[in-house]
């Protein structure tokens, strides 16, 4: 499919949209990570808030997810999970019951291993600083999604996925006080939403929304729209999200 024969109307489309998401037009007057501690942006506790849980954030509801993760933070005895440190100091058993005590949590299993292994990675290459991250790769969006993706991907599990990084780099991009190199390397996050915002745009054909590979197609589909555009992709990555979340309100 050749996205420049109708990328003419696609863009007006995408104009629309992004003046109905100001608007307010598409709810999301909260969006689900809104529902956080308010710690100081630029605080190794807020690095911590918007990175563990997301490594959870699979095939689920995000803003129930992040309720639970205010809840599990806000009761004192289950709050040492935002810690690295203290985490890897206790027994495996109680760190599984804070995760599932407020269902951050709901493999509480392989999800506990999930957090600790990240735990033990942000401990061993940062000292339990994830700042470090981003400060040792330049803050350069390629450099990061390299680091995490390729050559450690197995450090960072679900923090890897193709979905899961690029919407973590842009949680931590709007929460924080991080500011990117190559920012407009930063893809969409291709979710559900996403996606079948994507199809119903027509950026992508029906056959490609019901491919195994939708997801790197649409993360490809809105790099090659936005070419020589005054847009990047993570412009358009909340109004999709909600458009699709609430029902595809008619675009005018």
């Amino acid at each position: 499919m050749d996205v420049v024969t109708n990328k003419k109307e696609i863009l007006d489309k995408v104009d629309k949209l992004i003046v109905m998401y100001k608007n307010g037009e598409l709810g999301g007057e909260v969006m689900p990570e809104d529902v956080n501690p308010h710690f100081e942006k630029s605080s190794l506790e807020n690095y911590l808030y918007f990175t563990l849980p997301m490594a959870l954030n699979y095939q689920r509801n995000s803003y129930i997810l992040w309720e639970s993760a205010l809840k599990t933070y806000t009761d004192e005895e289950t709050r040492f999970v935002f810690d690295p440190k203290l985490c890897l100091e206790k027994p495996f058993e109680e760190v599984q019951h804070a995760l599932i005590k407020y269902k951050v949590a709901l493999q509480k299993q392989k999800q506990t291993e999930i957090w600790l292994t990240l735990c033990n990675t942000f401990i061993e290459l940062f000292d339990g600083d994830i700042r470090k991250l981003f400060d040792s790769l330049d803050n350069d969006v390629d450099k990061i999604r390299r680091f995490i993706q390729k050559d450690n991907k197995k450090k960072f599990p679900y923090l890897s996925g193709t979905k899961i990084c690029n919407y973590w780099l842009y949680v931590i991009y709007q929460y924080t006080d991080r500011k990117y190199k190559n920012i407009e390397n930063l893809t969409v996050a291709p979710d559900t939403h996403v996606c079948k915002a994507t199809h119903k745009l027509g950026l992508i054909t029906d056959n490609e929304f019901n491919s195994s590979n939708v997801q790197q197609i649409v993360i490809d589909r809105w790099q090659e729209l936005f070419k020589n555009t005054n847009y990047k992709p993570i412009d358009i990555h909340t109004p999709l999200w909600l458009w699709s979340r609430n029902g595809f309100k008619e675009i005018k």
